[in-house]
């Protein structure tokens, strides 16, 4: 049981969306009411439009929700100062900052800012910290480097290591993963993992890679219709809560694979036996050219998946004979040249 004094963030009753002339032009979602707890990691997601950057920057008081409260700490957010509410919770965006004459390692110190007096003046205590929030994000190599030399993904990394640098309680990023490559953004989310787990932060990120939400976050935000379902990665898996991400849609979510993909048209049965480390892949192929899979099927029209010597195999069984290809990609070939024949 969780006890109730570890309740960090608490969303009362809030609606979020725009106001022209103090009146509701856009609604995004209503009614919003989670609690957050210290050291979370949370995953939002959600299709583009459905108001994900909009809720954060409610969070972070760029914006101010239609209606409710959102609490930190027991406080009304907007009861806290600008200066202290700064050193509470930090902000990474979408938008790029480029300041022809700043390095990287100027920018990541402008997350002291709220810390040192009028005129900026840095302490040892503060050249410390923006030293290890550089060494964190891994862009010590690059600190000397003038940011409109950076690429897109060093760009990323130094808006974060610029919130390390703040030392807030709680981190908030839109998008962190957006101009990384594949191996930056797991090392980017076991960094937001670590900073959770190990050091306290409560993180709550934006993301379109599902995958890396699933295996990274402690709880996901799933946003659809202006309303939020939540709970574990596994709980929304279970409950089919990712279904509702591309309802009337040619989407589904597969539960096996705990990934997306396109609704089929299958024109065809066949069994798939052997070895299982193949018979995963052997299915996937076969079902993107219409083929359900399975263990039992027509005797007829089966494969079996083998190796020989360390090499893959495979056996199609089809009517009175029998293939063997040792790739996927001829086995496939042949099947959709056959189909096309018969």
């Amino acid at each position: 049981m969780h006890k109730t004094d570890d309740i960090l963030l608490e969303w009362k009753d809030v609606s979020i969306g725009y106001r022209k002339n103090n009146v509701i032009s856009s609604m995004l979602a209503e009614n919003l009411s989670m609690k957050v707890r210290t050291g979370e990691i949370i995953g939002l997601i959600g299709r583009n439009g459905c108001g994900k950057s909009t809720l954060l920057r409610t969070m972070v008081r760029l914006q101010s929700s239609l209606k409710g409260k959102i609490m930190i700490g027991g406080k009304d957010i907007n009861s806290i100062s600008r200066t202290e509410y700064a050193k509470t919770v930090g902000f990474v965006s979408t938008e790029s900052i480029s300041i022809h004459h700043m390095t990287v390692a100027e920018l990541v110190s402008l997350g002291r800012f709220p810390y040192t007096n009028w005129i900026g003046v840095f302490t040892a205590l503060d050249r410390e910290i923006v030293d290890n929030a550089i060494n964190l994000a891994g862009i010590s190599h690059i600190q000397d480097k003038y940011l409109y030399e950076l690429s897109d993904g060093e760009r990323q990394k130094t808006m974060i290591a610029r919130v390390l640098a703040q030392d807030t309680k709680v981190m908030v990023l839109d998008e962190p993963t957006a101009f990384l490559d594949l191996p930056n953004r797991y090392e980017m989310l076991r960094l937001l993992n670590e900073l959770a787990h190990q050091n306290g932060k409560t993180i709550i990120y934006s993301t379109h890679d599902l995958s890396i939400a699933l295996y990274e976050s402690d709880r996901l935000w799933l946003m659809a219709a202006g309303k939020i379902t939540e709970g574990a990665p596994e709980d929304l898996i279970i409950t089919k809560g990712f279904h509702k991400l591309f309802e009337n849609s040619d989407i589904d979510f597969n539960m096996d694979t705990a990934g997306f993909q396109l609704k089929r048209e299958f024109t065809g049965m066949m069994a798939v036996t052997g070895e299982a480390s193949l018979n995963y892949w052997t299915s996937r192929a076969l079902e993107r050219i219409g083929i359900r899979t399975g263990r039992e099927g027509s005797v007829k029209e089966s494969i079996v998946t083998d190796f020989q010597n360390g090499t893959p195999v495979w056996f199609l069984y089809l009517y009175d004979k029998t293939y063997s290809f040792y790739s996927v990609y001829d086995l496939i070939s042949f099947l959709k040249n056959y189909k096309k024949l018969t």
